[in-house]
């Protein structure tokens, strides 16, 4: 049994033309309000995270519908639409990347440390979190919104409509190296941010080795903890700067590489 719609039903003409290339630009920003930094944090209310993607919508369709055929037919409207999303998840999860690194490698410090002891909820991200990775994740939200990270975001969405049109994707070898780049940039550039404190922690504990062999009598154990603690936080406050220099750098190269793989 077929199912036709009563003749002269269309979106555009019940909608409007505008409308509905207005749905389909949220469909593509939508997922960075679900992934990307700061966009997604979970103290920002619903609402908040709802007008933020209606404005930026508003901003981006006559960017995203000129001299492009908006779908008529509510299948291929459907259809068009979950490509934006397809799209949007890949631009989404190119940005995540930076923050993945740093809760990767403040995570690597707090266990090395023994922060990891006392895990609490951390209001960013809302996964449980010590205290080095609160530091970490407070620092990057700072650096990626005083660094523009949000303008850059949005103007990487904008140009994405140059490469990708409404209604079309990029190849399914595009996306696919584009999330193998991503997994391969996570431990990277999460190692480099917290390599001098791991670096530092680890003579220390070299040295601590030495003198327990030397000196069997000594309680290496509790001289050593609050030495570690302390120098983790001096190292942390020392390269915090180029921690921050780092990350602006990831950020723009994330989305280069989103848009270098729309391009393909």
């Amino acid at each position: 049994m077929s199912f036709t719609l009563p003749a002269g039903i269309a979106l555009p003409t019940t909608a409007g033309r505008e409308l509905v290339a207005f749905v389909l630009v949220i469909g593509r920003i939508g997922p960075l309000f679900v992934l990307a930094p700061v966009l997604s944090a979970p103290f920002l209310p619903s609402r908040a995270k709802f007008v933020g993607a209606a404005a930026f919508a508003l901003a981006l369709t006559p960017i995203a519908a000129a001299g492009q055929a908006i779908p008529t037919d509510p299948l291929a409207f459907a259809l068009t639409l979950g490509k934006e999303i397809v799209v949007g998840l890949a631009f989404a999860l190119a940005i995540a990347i930076a923050t993945a690194a740093v809760s990767a490698g403040s995570s690597l410090i707090d266990t090395t440390v023994g922060f990891s002891f006392g895990a609490v909820l951390d209001p960013l991200t809302g996964n449980n979190s010590a205290v080095l990775g609160q530091v970490y994740g407070i620092f990057a939200t700072m650096i990626f919104l005083l660094s523009g990270g949000v303008q850059l975001t949005v103007m990487g969405l904008a140009r994405s409509y140059d490469l990708v049109p409404l209604g079309h994707v990029p190849s399914v070898g595009s996306l696919a190296g584009l999330a193998l780049h991503g997994l391969e940039q996570v431990p990277i550039i999460g190692f480099e941010l917290v390599a001098p404190v791991l670096l530092s922690i680890l003579v220390t504990d070299a040295a601590f080795g030495l003198v327990a062999r030397a000196v069997p009598q000594m309680n290496v154990l509790v001289v050593a903890l609050p030495l570690k603690v302390l120098l983790a936080f001096a190292v942390v406050a020392v390269s915090l700067p180029l921690v921050g220099v780092h990350l602006v750098g990831d950020f723009e190269n994330a989305v280069s590489a989103s848009l270098s793989a729309f391009s393909h």
